[in-house]
Order: structure tokens, then C-alpha cells, then sequence
């Protein structure tokens, strides 16, 4: 296996303890990520091969992948290996796993998509490879080419790698905009010109440069670039070509013959992009530059054949995918109808009329378009199938929370444009107009103002009111001089300040009225209100020096200036918590922290290696700070010690903004050249504060008075507004508080993206009024009792809103799709009649009669005659009324379920549940019909495989606490416990669990027994003993706790009689009496708990060798004793008297942690711990019960018999277990017997394992594979694997998979 290479020298050091450092890992957490939309200013930055489409945005590339399970698609990975521009894309022809990309610094890249690591690297081209593409006639070849050529012809591999110059392709009049080799013929190139013409060469034939220029430009200079190039897909000499102004035309390259010229409906539209439709010959699909309107043609017509206005904003580039994805279930026909989702953007399809009876090809589009939004278009079911609106394009300079509602993050971006992101569904909500030069800063209005200040490059500053849509206000004293920042007064509300390159920060009133203009001897770049004084601001200068200015006064000089910087101040930050402090950061690398009262620098913060940008403090633990910096990295600080707590590697470029959510304060966002924004728990970082909570410690332990919290060693303590809120609301409660207690921090502790949700069903489950249910709950997971009433009323809601004068924001819908959406969830309660008149009022007369008669067969008759001049032309009834109108749910629920529309599933589901479908009683052969109990059970089962389906949807995206509100929306508690704990969310599982009191009561003790391993790396190890005392049951668990406790006597005794076991010396005569009655259990528990719990090592390790020698034994015999053992001392343990007791130790929880793995249907660690017991009996001396050719055995059984329950469909074929395969692996279950907590079966995965990083280098040893979301380094500090597998290993098998006998503790 791959993961051995790395670290097979450990098991050869038998002995190895000295210089191993505490396992760590990043303490700050990715939890969201918002991709970059696509840039619109190189031509082909969008590709597409097999299951996986790729586009460009300004610095990384970013590759979705088809997920086969759900039928959608996910982004797979960033590649962000360019520091410039990127130019082009290109998908290898013949494998789907590579692509090539060049950049404006002469760089040409080849990456490999599924290893995520560049293959081969062209540095310092001849020229920028503005052009390039691989060579359909050559394995690893890719052409580029940039202006006036020539074209360059690179070899990648094998005895001719290297560059050569194509023998004709250069010397050209006119620059190059695009080129195209042909699939078919061997070496035939064609190149599109910027003055319109083309020029075509291929082996064998003279070349022809410069022709097939438009008709109109003959004899003129006048440019018209080509704009798209195609050759036909099924012809050797067809080509298909746009022109900027004289749009399509279909080319013969042999006769140089213009064969049809294609007009379109509108002088005014022009293209931009096109590409053949590869299902459909003949058929293509063009965009318009303008407006987004995809059009679709036959070569064997003039005009198009069907117009879809997609998006209000023009096209940028198109790519058809060659295969369309794959339906889950192939039972279902594969004919689409456009009206299946309730949730889909698409714009209605125009109703057909004669002379568009062409059907439209099953294909799917990959649409660009200008303002750099990206989606995925059925054509067939004319449909989005994926839509990412209005991504940036470029450089994110800043982003803040709004201060009333932290659900909205707006960020300022080089692209010219403020967006504002909701950021639980991380979509875009509002954009500003844009065309305003760089947006390099951006201040949110105090309170409930909604309007944004903006500043710019060249433009000045701006208001911008965010419902409105508009900007209210200008301001330009800085003349044309950018503006790098601008600050608005959160004390004063009506004063602004904004700071130039013109050497000024200027303070006005909103309404324009200049206060103070603030002369600087060169640029200011910061400038930052204090929290604390209304009156005082701070700037950052070029001239490397920190100001402080009081506005109440009239004088123009600084009260205060700070110098130290070596280079210029960028941004200043006060401390929200400790009056007079500030920081600044500096392109000297640094950041300095800075005491107004002191007059001095009381610290400098040094680590990053390049200009220091982004500054933040956190809002609760006054020592604590952030910093952003062009070395990519986002560093947390101690800012009393001066001590770097964490580095972020996460971000691939340069990281501009940081930001602090105003009511979780351990949410954060950050923003980055990269076009991306991200946001990150740092919750992790002020461990044990959560502990506290959940064992009910006193307030002091938990919220603290400034000066106390930053002395140096103390541990965090909350100081800030939302733990004094939440104290305040707690002491005003009557009754028992804890509930409360546990939620309001939870949330306050709990990054975004539904632990709100969690809580709200945690109160109906308990019983709560729905009339104190907050106002955003219907738009979240409800609870099922809660869904059907919520969907009418939304649906009512939706078929009387008039449409508002402004408009609402982005993509309004029309009166047409507001009808249509309220007739769909009408029609999803079985509300069928109320669906037939919206039908009627749309002319859709076919789809209301085809479910009239589930009203009544008069009603129906009663719509023939309204429709009477008119015949249903053709029959067109489709899957959902059909289903609706007979009653026949569990085939609708299943061809929701087959497209991956989960939560259409559950309504429907949901709705038979309550009675709402009417079974039509059809009479069978026998004469009986389907009695309706058995049809009301039927309905619940199937809304539960509904509701499990969905909650693993969450789950494999990285959602476990959204995967638990699913559950607890059926009132399933233990799997909603589960799904947390596999999450890892475990502070979040017991206050919940506890919360939830009895059904949850199992899983709760699970998840503090974790925890309690958690506590037992932080040195206040009675908080360990705390949460252990809050189980019943708890001695067993409290005995491994002081059995693992490193201090001396006298503390260990003191820990043995807070958990009420005997002393020390008392335990080793326990020990003795047990060992002379012959109990194994009770003597190895009490040598454990004396002062020479080695004892207990060769009395355990034997029984369970004896065990394991006979035929029938089983895990739990063995695994009380085994799992008791492996908490001996570690010091103890890595004696070297104890080194052949040790490898046995290390042995057995090898393969006991093996068959757990199994159990617990971990499949991605079962081989990983079989290698690992293998190359330890391999290496070590033992003397034990067990052979590598035994386990290699069970291996293999286990691999052919699970193989045969979880194959994708594309894998290779299967070949079936064999007789004694079957009998090894069911010898092996019958082993295991099943898991007392079943709920927790299958694989962990954590919040965030499903976002791409640009930090994902690390190579897990378990797997020789790129680790993919957070990772676990172990002991050595170099050694990685993934923080998913790292938390299933010490699940099963405590020890350490470097053989070294060290506990891993990864929660």
C-alpha cells in the first residue's frame, strides 16, 4: 500500500519517544467558501471533458465534478498555481484528467485534476500564450500562440519533449483572437484574425493565410475580430464562424466558399461565443454579447430555432458538455419536462409555436456570462441545472458584516462592484452598478440604515443604497486621487471619513458638509474610528507613520503619531475591548500594537514574510488578533505574549480583508486576490471556554473583566457585548436557565449555516408555541408538522404579490414565474383545483385538464368546454400531475428522488402523510383495493427513507449540522445526535442532546465521553472529570481518566477522590486480591490506577491472546479489557522494559481497531489498519496469535463482499466473492456483533471536508492520496492525514498510526 512508503522507518525505530511534539492541527476551521465567478476578458476560459467542467476567474481555476449520487454537479478543486492572469483553458481530448492553462507571465501549465498536482511546467514562453490548445493529432502536445504568432508546439513528454515553431503558422498581418485544430483530420489548424479574416493550414495543401474575410470588409481596414471559431464536429472542411458585428457564418475551408450566412432576429444582437451541439448533428448553440439570450440553430436554416433569455446580463463564453449527466435511476424515462423543480432560475420556455416543432437535443451548457456568473442549462428539460450568480472577477479588497443583520456580508472588489452575499445559502443577493474603477473599501451604514459607503480608484466615494438599487450620494474633494479606505462612524452616524492618495483623510457629514481635511506628507491608506471615543481616529500612512486626530476639536494636527514601521502603514485598527489600544499593519511585514494612553509600542508581531493587510480584532477575547498578508496566510496572535497561536494556508493569494460576524464572534470572513471569500470558526482556539459552559462551571470561568483576561496566562474569557447580552437575558430568566444557557452561547459559539435551524427544531420538538418561532424559519429546514401549512401560505403569498415600482434585486421574477411557482406548490399539497385555474390563467389549458378529473369528472368536463375551440394537440402528460391526480405517491417520490430533488420529495412524502393525496381506487384482478392504514404507513416509511436520503446529502456536503435537522425534522432524535457527533460537532451534540433530555440521552454520554478524551490534552484535567460525572454509569469511564493522568501521587489521588475511587495505594492492594480470585478485569483495572500500572500490561495482553487463539470468541470479550489497557500512562508505556508488551499492546488495537472499523462501516481506514497490524507484526518481536497471510485473508474477503453493496456504476466490472471469501467474512461478522449505538454507523465527516483549499499539498500517509478539507498532523510533525480518517482512527484504535504509542486525539 502507498501509505507505508512514508513512514515504514517508524516501525523499525522500536524505541522512539525523545524530541515528539503534542499532534496539532489548525486550529482555525474553513467553514464556507464563496468561488469566484468567471472573468470576461480572455476568450476560452471555460471547458469541459466527461463529468467535470472548469472555468477561469482571474488567478485560479476552479473544477466541478458530477456527483452520480445526487446528479449535480460540486466544485472539485481550485487550481491556483498562476500568480497572473490566466489567458486560456484547454481539456486534454484523450484524458479527461488533464488540462492545460497559460498565464500573462509566459507560463503554460499542465495540471492533473484527479491527483491535484501539476504534471509539467513551460516557463518563459516566447511571447504570452494568449492562445492555446492541445493537439488532436499528437498525444501530449499543447499548441500556443499569442499576437502575430508564430505557433508554438510543445512536447511534453517522451523523446521529442520540447518546443518547435509550427513550419507555416506565423509572419501574420493581423493579431490572433482564436484558433481551433480539427478532431478528424490530422494537423488541419485554423486561426480566426482581429481584422476579420482566417487563416487555414494543413499537411499537404498550400496554406492559406488571410481569407474568408466578410463580404463588407472586402477592400477596407476596418476590423471585425472573429469572435468564435468551430469546426463541424462531422465534416472535414465545415467551419462555423462569428464576426464581432457580422455575425455566423458556415464556411468551406477547401473551396473557400461562404455556404450559409445566419441572420438573427434583431440587428442589435451580437455573439460572441458558439458550439455544436454533439448529441444533435447539425445543430449549434449560440450567445448573445448583449443580453443573455442562448440560441439554438441547424445548419439547415437561416434563423434560429428557439431563443431562451437566460440572464439579463450578455454572454461571455459557451462549452457543451459531449455527455449529458447520467440519471441515478435508470428506470425512469429519460424525457425531462421544464416544470420539475419549484426552485429552478430558468426563465419560463416561450410557448412552441408551428414552426418551432424541431425537439431540442438532450445537452447541457456551460454558460459564462459577462457579469461573472456561471451556470449549467438542460436543453433538454430547459432547465438550470447549476447556477453560481454573480461571482467577483477579480481582487476582493474588503468585506464586512452588516451590523443589523450578520446574515448579509458585503464585499468591494477590483472588479468595480459591491455585492452583498447571504451567507447561509452563499449566493449573492444584491449588486451595486458597478463601473466605478476599483472598489478598494467599504463601510456599512450604522444600524438599520441599509446603504453601503464605498471608495474607488478614480471615481471618489459613494452611498449606495443597497434596497434601492442605487447610488444616493457623491463625494469627490479628493479629485481624481484613489481612495483606499472609508470609514463610517458606528458612535455618530452622520459623520464619514475617507483617506487618499492626494495625502488627505477627510471628515463630512453625510450630506457632503467637510468637517476636517487631515494633511499627511504622503498617501494614507487606513484610517479607523475608535470603538471607545466618538471623537477619535486613527490613519495609516505612507510615510510609515500611525496618527491619531480628535474630530472635536478644530485643530488640523494629530493629537498623537507612532512611529517604528521601516515601511509604509496600510491599515489601523482600535481594540473594540481595551480603550487607547490600536494596531497597524505594515508593508514591513510586521504589525505593531500600539497603547495611546502609554505613548509607545507595547509589542510587535513578526512572522509574515511580505506586506501585512487585513487587520481584526476578535470582539470578545481582548488579546486576541488577526492579520491578513500578502505571503497568502491569514495569522491569529496572542497579543500578550507577541506569540503566533495559528497560521492559515488556505487562501492562493495575496489576503485583503478580514472581518468579524457582529453576533457569533468566533465567525469570521476573509477575502483575497483569489476572487474568493471564505469564512472560518475560530472557535477551536479558545478550547476549554466551550467546556466550561457544557459543565456548568461558575461565571467566572466563563466571562471575565478586561484587565484579568489579558494577563499573561490566563485562560480565555469571554468580554465582550454578546456573552454580556447573553449573561444579562440568563439572570433575568426565572426557573431553570441551563436550556437557555446552552443554546444562547452555542449560537453565539456556532459558526453560520444551521445551528439556528438545529435549535429552533430542538424547540418544537420540545414543545415550544410556533408563534414565538423567529420569522426566518420557514425559509430553513421546518419540522414536518410545520412544512405543508408553510408551502400554501407561500404559495397564496406568491400568487397575490404585486410586483413592487423598483423592482426587486437581481432576477426578478416575472408575474408569469410567480404564478407558475405558486401553481407548482399548490400543486405539491394536492391542492389540485387551485392548480388547474393558475394553469388556465398561464393558457397552459393541457396540464389543468390532464388533473382535472382528481377534482371531479364535472369540473373536468366544465374546462372542455371553456376549451372547446381548442384540442389537445398533443398528448403531453407529464410525471407530476399524473402521480398527483391518481394518488400514486411512491412513484413520484421516486422519480423525485431518481433526479436528486430531495426536498421535492419530502413534501410530497410529507403530504400523503397528512392525507392531503386522494387514492384513486382502481380495482385489481383480485377485485380489492389498497385498504387505507396500510397506505398511511406506507406514506411515513417512505418519508423517512425520504428524510435519511436528504440528511446524507447534507452530510456528504459537509453539512452534518443541516444533516441532523433533517432527522429532527421526523422527530428522529438519535440519528440527529449521530450525524453531529460524526460531524464532529460535539459541544454543539451535548447541548443539544441535553436540551433534548431522555431520547437523545445515549447519544449525549457518547458524545461526552469524547470530549472528555478532548480535555485530556489540556492541563485542567478535572474539567475532563466534570463532564465524565455528568453520564450515569460513569465509573468505568472515570478510571481510564485517572489511569491516564500524568502528575505526581499526590495529584492523582486528589483526581481518584473527585471521581470517587479508592487511592493509590489502596488500588495496588485491590489489585492483588482481584489477581488472587482469578478476576482479569478487576486486576488489570486496579494495576492501572496504582503506582505501577505496567503490572497490568502482561496480565491483560495474555487474556486477550488466550481469547483470540480459540475459535468462537467474539469483540466483546475481548474489547473491555483491550480498550482499558491502551489508557495506561504513556510514560509507563514507552519504557523499554515494557517494549515487547508495547508492540503487542499496539498489535491487538491494530486489529481489534480493524474489525471496529468494520463494524462501524469506516471504510476508508479498514485497510489502512490491517497494513498497519501487518507491518507491525511484521517488524516488531512479538509473539502473537495472529498471521499476516490470516489478515491479508480477511482483508480481501471484507473488500469482495462490501464491493458488491456500494459499486458507483462506472466502476470497473465486478467480480463476485468467492465461496471461501464468503465464508471468512461471514466468520468475521459473526465476530463482530452489532454496534450498541447504531445511529453512529458510517464515516465521519467535518464541517468544511468538502471545500477545495489552496493549502490541500499535504499527502495522507494512510492513503499516499492529496488530503482534501482539514488535516491532522501526527506526532512526528510532519506525518498528515486527514482530520475525517484521524477522528475514525481514534475511534477504533486509540494508538497513533505511526507505531510510536501515543494516543492520537484529534476531537
Amino acid at each position: 500500500m502507498a501509505w507505508m512508503t512514508y513512514i515504514s522507518d517508524w516501525f523499525d525505530q522500536d524505541d522512539w519517544y525523545e524530541g515528539l511534539q503534542r499532534a496539532n492541527m489548525s486550529q482555525v476551521r474553513q467553514v464556507g467558501l464563496l468561488a469566484a465567478g468567471c472573468q470576461p476578458w480572455n476568450k476560452d476560459v471555460c471547458a469541459a471533458h466527461g463529468d467535470r467542467f472548469a472555468y477561469c476567474a482571474t488567478l485560479a481555476i476552479y473544477i466541478y465534478q458530477l456527483d452520480h449520487r445526487y446528479n449535480e454537479f460540486k466544485l472539485h478543486a481550485i487550481m491556483s498555481e498562476h500568480k497572473k492572469t490566466i489567458t486560456a483553458l484547454s481539456w486534454c481530448p484523450h484524458n479527461p484528467d488533464l488540462f492545460a492553462s497559460g498565464s500573462t507571465d509566459n507560463l503554460v501549465i499542465i495540471w492533473n485534476v484527479a491527483e491535484q498536482k501539476v504534471i509539467a511546467k513551460l516557463d518563459n514562453t516566447k511571447g504570452v500564450p494568449a492562445s492555446l490548445s492541445w493537439c488532436w493529432n499528437a498525444g501530449d502536445t499543447v499548441a500556443f500562440v499569442s499576437h502575430r504568432g508564430p505557433l508554438f508546439i510543445w512536447t511534453i513528454s517522451g523523446p521529442e519533449s520540447g518546443v518547435t515553431v509550427h513550419r507555416e503558422a506565423h509572419s501574420f498581418l493581423s493579431d490572433i483572437c482564436i484558433f481551433r485544430w480539427h478532431s478528424q483530420k490530422r494537423g488541419k489548424v485554423v486561426f480566426g484574425h482581429i481584422d476579420g479574416s482566417l487563416s487555414i493550414f494543413q499537411p499537404g495543401s498550400k496554406s492559406q493565410k488571410h481569407v474568408l474575410r466578410p463580404d463588407s470588409l472586402e477592400g477596407t481596414d476596418e476590423e471585425d475580430p472573429v469572435t468564435a471559431l468551430e469546426w463541424d464536429p462531422l465534416s472535414t472542411d465545415y467551419l462555423l464562424v462569428a464576426n464581432l458585428h457580422f455575425g455566423i457564418r458556415l464556411l468551406d475551408s477547401e473551396s473557400l466558399y461562404c455556404i450559409t450566412t445566419f441572420n438573427f432576429p434583431s440587428a442589435a444582437a451580437s455573439v460572441q461565443c458558439l458550439a455544436w451541439v454533439p448529441s444533435a448533428p447539425g445543430m449549434f448553440v449560440t450567445g448573445d454579447s448583449q443580453v443573455g439570450v442562448l440560441r439554438i440553430w441547424n445548419v439547415s436554416r437561416a434563423t434560429p430555432i428557439d431563443n431562451f433569455k437566460l440572464k439579463k446580463t450578455g454572454f461571455h463564453c459557451l462549452h457543451v458538455l459531449n455527455s449529458p449527466p447520467r440519471k441515478k435511476f435508470s428506470t425512469q424515462s429519460p424525457t425531462k419536462n421544464h416544470y420539475t423543480s419549484s426552485t429552478s432560475e430558468a426563465v419560463p420556455p416561450p410557448t412552441l409555436t408551428q414552426n418551432q416543432a424541431f425537439s431540442l437535443p438532450p445537452g447541457h451548457v456551460v454558460c459564462c456570462f459577462l457579469d461573472g456568473g456561471v451556470g449549467l442549462y438542460d436543453l433538454g428539460a430547459k432547465k438550470w441545472d447549476f447556477l453560481r450568480d454573480l461571482g467577483h472577477v477579480e481582487t476582493i479588497f474588503d468585506c464586512k458584516f452588516k451590523p443589523d443583520d450578520p446574515n448579509l456580508l458585503a464585499t468591494a472588489s477590483f472588479d468595480g462592484t459591491i455585492k452583498v452575499w447571504d451567507i447561509n445559502t452563499l449566493t449573492a443577493v444584491h449588486t451595486s452598478p458597478g463601473n466605478e474603477g476599483v472598489v478598494y473599501s467599504l463601510s456599512w451604514a450604522p444600524g438599520d440604515l441599509n446603504c453601503i459607503a464605498g471608495a474607488t480608484s478614480r471615481n471618489g466615494a459613494f452611498i449606495w443604497d443597497v434596497k434601492r438599487g442605487k447610488m444616493v450620494q457623491r463625494f469627490n474633494e479628493h479629485g481624481k486621487n484613489g481612495i483606499f479606505c472609508v470609514a463610517w462612524s458606528h458612535k455618530d452616524s452622520k459623520r464619514i471619513a475617507t483617506c487618499s492618495g492626494d495625502g488627505f483623510c477627510i471628515i463630512r457629514t453625510v450630506d457632503g458638509k467637510v468637517l476636517h481635511r487631515y494633511k499627511h506628507p504622503a498617501a494614507v491608506f487606513g484610517c479607523d474610528w475608535s470603538q471607545n471615543n466618538k471623537d477619535m481616529i486613527a490613519t495609516g500612512c505612507e510615510d510609515k507613520n500611525v496618527r491619531v486626530y480628535y474630530v472635536a476639536t478644530s485643530s488640523d494636527q494629530p493629537l498623537k503619531v507612532f512611529s517604528g514601521h521601516t515601511a509604509k502603514v496600510f491599515h489601523v485598527r482600535w481594540s473594540p475591548l481595551r480603550e487607547g489600544i490600536l494596531c497597524s499593519g505594515s508593508d514591513d511585514g510586521s504589525v505593531r500594537i500600539w497603547d495611546y494612553t502609554q505613548d509607545a509600542c507595547i509589542n510587535i508581531l513578526s512572522g509574515h514574510t511580505a506586506p501585512v493587510r487585513g487587520l481584526m480584532w476578535n470582539t470578545e477575547i481582548p488579546y486576541l488578533l488577526l492579520s491578513g498578508s500578502w505571503d497568502y496566510t491569514i495569522k491569529v496572535w496572542d497579543t500578550r505574549e507577541g506569540t503566533c497561536l495559528d497560521t492559515v494556508y488556505d487562501h492562493g493569494a495575496d489576503v485583503y480583508g478580514l472581518t468579524c460576524h457582529p453576533s457569533r464572534p468566533f465567525t469570521m470572513a476573509s477575502c483575497s486576490r483569489d476572487s474568493t471569500v471564505r469564512l472560518w470558526s475560530l472557535t477551536p482556539l479558545i478550547a476549554p471556554l466551550p467546556m466550561n459552559i457544557l459543565a456548568d462551571r461558575s461565571w467566572e470561568e466563563i466571562i471575565g473583566n478586561i484587565d484579568h483576561a489579558v494577563e499573561q496566562g490566563t485562560p480565555p474569557l469571554l468580554c465582550g457585548k454578546v456573552s454580556r447580552d447573553i449573561k444579562h437575558e440568563i439572570e433575568k430568566l426565572t426557573g431553570n436557565p441551563r436550556a437557555k444557557k446552552l443554546r444562547w452561547f452555542s449560537e453565539c459559539l456556532s459558526p453560520p449555516g444551521g445551528s439556528d435551524n438545529l435549535w429552533n427544531l430542538v424547540a418544537v420538538v420540545k414543545g415550544q408555541d410556533d408563534s414565538l418561532l423567529p420569522q426566518n424559519y420557514c425559509k430553513g429546514i421546518m419540522h414536518l408538522k410545520h412544512l405543508i401549512k408553510f408551502r400554501t401560505s407561500e404559495a397564496q403569498e406568491l400568487t397575490t404579490v404585486k410586483m413592487s415600482k423598483f423592482g426587486g434585486g437581481i432576477g426578478v421574477p416575472t408575474k408569469e414565474e410567480r404564478l407558475k411557482e405558486a401553481a407548482e406548490i399548490h400543486l405539491r399539497l394536492g391542492q389540485i383545483q387551485r392548480y388547474c385555474e393558475l394553469m388556465v390563467e398561464l393558457g397552459e389549458w393541457d396540464k389543468a385538464l390532464s388533473v382535472a378529473p382528481g377534482v371531479s369528472m364535472k369540473y373536468w368536463k366544465k374546462l372542455m368546454q371553456r376549451r372547446a375551440d381548442q384540442l389537445i394537440q398533443e398528448d403531453k402528460d407529464d410525471v407530476i400531475p399524473y402521480c398527483i391526480a391518481i394518488g400514486d405517491v411512491k412513484k413520484l417520490v421516486n422519480f423525485f428522488m431518481s433526479r436528486g430533488q430531495l426536498t421535492e420529495a419530502l413534501l410530497v412524502a410529507q403530504a400523503a402523510c397528512e392525507g392531503n393525496m386522494q387514492t384513486v381506487h382502481v380495482s385489481t384482478p383480485k377485485g380489492s383495493s389498497y385498504p387505507d392504514d396500510i397506505y398511511k404507513e406506507d406514506c411515513h416509511e417512505l418519508l423517512h427513507k425520504v428524510s435519511e436520503e436528504l440528511a446524507e446529502w447534507y452530510f456528504q456536503d459537509g453539512h452534518a449540522v443541516l444533516a441532523a435537522c433533517c432527522q429532527l425534522a421526523v422527530d428522529n432524535t438519535e440519528l440527529a445526535m449521530a450525524y453531529l457527533i460524526r460531524g464532529n460537532e460535539l459541544e454543539l451534540a451535548v447541548s443539544v442532546g441535553t436540551v433534548l433530555g431522555e431520547p437523545a440521552a445515549p447519544t449525549t454520554h457518547y458524545a461526552l465521553e469524547l470530549l472528555a478524551r478532548k480535555c485530556m490534552m489540556m492541563p485542567p484535567w478535572n474539567l475532563a472529570a466534570d463532564l465524565l460525572l455528568m453520564t450515569p454509569d460513569n465509573e468505568l469511564q472515570l478510571v481510564k481518566l485517572c489511569a491516564f493522568y500524568p502528575g505526581c501521587t499526590e495529584e492523582i489521588n486528589d483526581l481518584h477522590e473527585k471521581c470517587k475511587l479508592p487511592t493509590v495505594e489502596e488500588c495496588m492492594q485491590l489489585a492483588e486480591a482481584a489477581l488472587a480470585d482469578g478476576n482479569i478485569f478487576e486486576t488489570v483495572k486496579y494495576f492501572l490506577l496504582s503506582q505501577e500500572p505496567e503490572k497490568a500490561l502482561p496480565i491483560g495482553i495474555d487474556f486477550i491472546k488466550e481469547c483470540i487463539s480459540s475459535s468462537d470468541w467474539t469483540l466483546d470479550t475481548v474489547y473491555p479489557v483491550l480498550d482499558l489497557l491502551s489508557y495506561i500512562r504513556t510514560e509507563k508505556l514507552v519504557l523499554h522494559t515494557c517494549t515487547k508488551a508495547r508492540n503487542e499492546l499496539l498489535i491487538l488495537c491494530g486489529y481489534i481497531g480493524a474489525l471496529l472499523a468494520i463494524r462501524r462501516q469506516y471504510q476508508s481506514i479498514v485497510p489502512a489498519l490491517y497494513e498497519y497490524t501487518s507491518q507491525l507484526l511484521k517488524r516488531r518481536v512479538v509473539s502473537v496469535p495472529l498471521k499476516i497471510e490470516h489478515l491479508s485473508e480477511e482483508l480481501d474477503a471484507w473488500r469482495a463482499c462490501t464491493r458488491s453493496t456500494s459499486r458507483s456504476p462506472e466502476e470497473s466490472p465486478y467480480t463476485p466473492p468467492s465461496d471461501s471469501q464468503r465464508m471468512v467474512y461471514a466468520t468475521l461478522l459473526k465476530r463482530l456483533q452489532e454496534e450498541p449505538l447504531k445511529g453512529i454507523v458510517g464515516p465521519d465527516y467535518v464541517t468544511g471536508s468538502n471545500l477545495p483549499s489552496h493549502s490541500d499539498i499535504h499527502i495522507s500517509c494512510l492513503t499516499g492520496l492529496k488530503i482534501q478539507g482539514p488535516v491532522f498532523f501526527l506526532e512526528d510533525g510532519k506525518s498528515t492525514i486527514s482530520l475525517n480518517d484521524a477522528l475514525m482512527w481514534a475511534k477504533v484504535n486509540p494508538f497513533s498510526p505511526l507505531g510510536t504509542g501515543i494516543r492520537l486525539n484529534p476531537f
